[in-house]
């Protein structure tokens, strides 16, 4: 795909070739992720970040990624601070705010409404996330995640991966996402273990199968986990049921602990999760007492949010040539470097 200008709305519009492309980018990012190098390329520029559901991550992971290319950043947090509650639409708040701002990153609770906003928008539109729909930044960091994990154990790459996604696979946009890109692998196995009433989309696990993907459901967790290369747990998405009560039904099926991954997992299984994980005690589908594993990759998985976007940033943007040119070396003080 040609990049500069274009919206970031879904998976589907990438070939493998355009995910090599923005892991390439990626990993030119490290050193300034990492604050041993600094780069002014979008000095000047503005993102605006649109947030109308919740979000730690996603939102400070989008706008750290903007300010360590040099970027500025305006933020809307919540429809009760927007003109929304005024009776506005999504099209003209995209065709004034596109006059603001160089970029746009939104997360809305209804599926299809980025792609809706970005139809009006003036400037590119990043998905960080439409209701049940999907989450394709998500979905890159978690495969450029895999790729990094799989390269440190044992040099592997993600043609030949056997992953388990586990947990709220029916509401869960990360794991939508994440099986469209797994699609352009070669040889990918994907265990699906969840309660029957949230499996994944029909539509979804025909589209992984179609593309050679071989994909098994169960309703089952420990026998379900050996010999995968990556665990994928995801917590029960509360905001998408009717109530809290029908949410508490499925909370804390498939739990995930260290005497369990020690007894049913391989010693090189990858555990990864999209955060937030609920550690109420009713949930808890990643004990704490993984914390000290050295295969639980959660948070190096959310570390990986910051180049892949720096990444999309810089090739939306067309910048991506230019990153070392506008960059010197850090000039206070760098833990990271300690």
């Amino acid at each position: 795909m040609n990049f500069t200008g274009a919206h970031i709305l879904s998976t589907n519009q990438f070939q493998r070739q355009d995910v090599e492309r923005i892991f390439a980018v990626a990993d030119e990012m490290e050193p300034y992720a990492l604050r041993k190098r600094v780069t002014r390329v979008l000095e000047g520029a503005i993102l605006g970040n649109m947030f109308f559901e919740a979000s730690t991550r996603t939102r400070v992971s989008f706008g750290s990624a903007f300010n360590l290319l040099g970027g500025e950043v305006r933020e809307t947090a919540g429809f009760e601070n927007s003109a929304l509650v005024k009776g506005e639409s999504l099209q003209d708040t995209a065709r004034i705010l596109s006059g603001f701002s160089d970029v746009i990153c939104m997360r809305h609770p209804e599926a299809g409404s980025v792609a809706d906003f970005a139809s009006a928008s003036r400037v590119p539109v990043l998905n960080g996330g439409d209701g049940a729909n999907e989450h394709p930044t998500q979905a890159l960091l978690d495969l450029y995640t895999i790729r990094r994990e799989l390269a440190g154990t044992g040099g592997r790459s993600i043609d030949g991966l056997k992953i388990a996604m586990i947990g709220d696979l029916r509401h869960g946009r990360t794991v939508h996402s994440l099986g469209r890109l797994l699609s352009l692998y070669d040889n990918i196995e994907v265990v699906l273990i969840s309660p029957e009433e949230l499996t994944l989309p029909l539509s979804l696990i025909e589209h992984m199968r179609s593309a050679g993907a071989k994909v098994s459901i169960s309703h089952e967790l420990t026998n379900s986990i050996r010999d995968v290369d990556i665990v994928y747990s995801t917590r029960i998405q509360e905001e998408r049921f009717t109530s809290k009560e029908d949410a508490d039904l499925y909370r804390g099926k498939f739990r995930l602990n260290q005497a369990i991954y020690t007894e049913f997992c391989q010693p090189n299984t990858v555990i990864m999760h999209p955060l937030p994980r609920d550690s109420r005690a009713d949930a808890n589908e990643l004990d704490s007492d993984l914390d000290d594993n050295p295969n639980l990759a959660i948070f190096r998985q959310a570390d990986n949010g910051v180049v892949v976007r720096m990444a999309l940033f810089a090739l939306v943007l067309d910048v991506a040539d230019k990153i070392h040119e506008f960059s010197y070396d850090v000039r206070w003080y760098n833990s990271r470097q300690v």
